[in-house]
This record gives structure tokens, sequence and C-alpha cells, in this order.
């Protein structure tokens, strides 16, 4: 890691958190600290599960707990059990949280203004655009990428959502009856793996890896929700099953795709993937790829 770039990152994060007011137990001249004012934000009218939101914000339980019992204790939040699942706590605004958040909204607003008002139009055209880039690379840092096995329920979401997404742009639909499935076993150690993506806990995409004796390793089911595209994720997969491959010794990567899916043969032919005879009767494909790829020394 470059140390240049280290020192300008924490250089950044000093300035942030002065001047956004992050250091002050009084969180925009509101009698608490910024970790309360930003769970009573994202609680926000329709209330939360408790869990969801410990994930959406990367704390702990503990953590969060100690927020909420605060809140619970300022009458500005209640902390119930859901009535379907008792092990599943929900918190929700009361009228007095509400009408706090409103506060806080507010002066939110006041807080940004206070850091454009100051610049000429053409810096906040900048600086506006500057912090769109961060949120987008900050956020793209934010994925994580786990193996799952592929009937995990976060797994089979992405997929039920892949294949309506094929549905709507194929020009004769998709019906996965049809394809050239790989069964859950083929995408399970040892015969492959499955790769899920999350970003605050929700799964945002997922692809998978066949590792087949005998035959090069093979791409499938890769795919990207519409909402997480733009975070880099899609050449994310492919250095990560690439690399994934060569551990395993295999030398050749391989998929194929369907020519509606234009974004995506474009990204293949960046990562050094060519196109080679068809390899498969996939129906609904109309380009197959190749890659040659590295297996690392044995130690």
């Amino acid at each position: 890691m470059d140390a240049t770039q280290i020192d300008q990152v924490r250089r950044f994060n000093r300035t942030v958190t002065g001047r956004v007011g992050a250091l002050h137990d009084q969180y925009l001249g509101r009698d608490r600290p910024i970790g309360e004012a930003r769970l009573l934000w994202e609680i926000g009218e329709q209330g939360q599960d408790v869990r969801r939101l410990r994930e959406r914000l990367g704390l702990d339980s503990g953590y969060v707990s100690r927020l909420l019992r605060s809140l619970e204790a300022d009458g500005l939040v209640t902390v119930e059990p859901q009535p379907r699942d008792r092990r599943v706590r929900a918190v929700r605004l009361t009228d007095r949280g509400r009408a706090e958040r409103a506060v806080l909204d507010g002066r939110s607003d006041e807080l940004a203004g206070s850091l454009l008002e100051p610049l000429n139009t053409a810096q906040r055209a900048r600086l506006v655009a500057a912090m769109a880039e961060v949120d987008r690379l900050l956020t793209a840092a934010t994925v994580t990428l786990d193996s799952v096995d592929p009937d995990h329920p976060d797994a089979e979401h992405c997929l039920r959502s892949y294949f309506t997404e094929l549905q709507d742009r194929f020009e004769t639909g998709f019906d996965p009856a049809r394809s050239l499935l790989p069964d859950a076993g083929e995408l399970r150690p040892p015969h492959g793996l499955f790769l899920l993506a999350r970003l605050h806990g929700e799964p945002v995409g997922c692809a998978g890896l066949k590792l087949p004796p005998g035959a090069p390793a093979e791409i499938k089911r890769m795919w990207v929700a519409p909402h997480a595209r733009g975070l880099g994720l899609g050449r994310r997969f492919l250095t990560d099953l690439e690399a994934r491959a060569a551990r395993n010794g295999f030398d050749v990567l391989r998929l194929d795709t369907n020519k509606a899916l234009g974004a995506a043969i474009g990204l293949y032919r960046s990562c050094g993937f060519q196109e080679v005879a068809a390899f498969n009767e996939e129906p609904y494909a109309h380009y197959w790829f190749g890659k040659r790829i590295t297996v690392p020394p044995s130690e």
C-alpha cells in the first residue's frame, strides 16, 4: 500500500470529521452525539429490524444496544420483538423521535449549505462532484465477497433476481429449465464455489465457479443488482474467481454469454477474455470466451 495515499486518506478523514462536527458530543447543536443522531436518521419513518440496522451501519450489537437504550430512555424510540418471530427486534420512532429527526434533518441541510456557501459556483460544482465520486468509491470498498452455499437464502435471492432480469432482456425470454444450469453440487467445494456480494448486509451480486476435473474452470451465473452497478463489482468478481481458479491449479478460465448483455461482453474483453469456439450447447449463448491464467508456483 502506498504510504502517500494512506497519508492523504488520513488527512481527508481529519478534515471531514472536524468540518461536519463529528468530534462534538452535541452533534448539530442537539444534546446527543453523532452516533445517536445517525441512528435516528437510519431508523426512518417506517422503522427498522435491529439486525439489519446493525449490518447497515457496520456496528457491533453491544454498541447498537447502548445507543438504542439511550434513545429509548429519552422517549425517542421503542424497541420490541417482532410478532412473527420474537427473536427479531424492531425499532420504531415515537412521535417525539420523529420530531427530533425532523430537527436533525433540517440542521443537516444547514450544515451542508455551510460547506458550500463560502465557495464560488465552479468550486461548489467541483466539491459536489468530488463528493459523489468519493461516496461511490467508499461504497464499493464496503462491499464484501463471501463464499456461500448455493442454497443459501441470499444466494437464491440473487439467482431469482438474475433469472427475472434475463427474462426481460433476452429476445426469447429466459427459461431456467432450458438453460445449462449447474446443479448446486457443481458450485460447492471441491467441485466449485459460489461467491456472494453483500452491501450493508444486503445481497447485491453473485458469481459461480465450476472446477471440473480434466476440463477448464468455468464462470457461471455472474450478476450484479442494478442499484449496485457502477461499483466495479463485475470486475472484482472476475479478478477474484480468476485467482481462485489459478490457486486450484487451473490455467484456463472460460464462460459463455448472450448478445443482449453488451456491458458484460465489454467487461470480459477488457479483462483479457478472448472469443473462442463454442464449448457447450447452451441455448441462450451467442458468445463463448476463454482466458489463459497463471497458476501460482507451488511452495
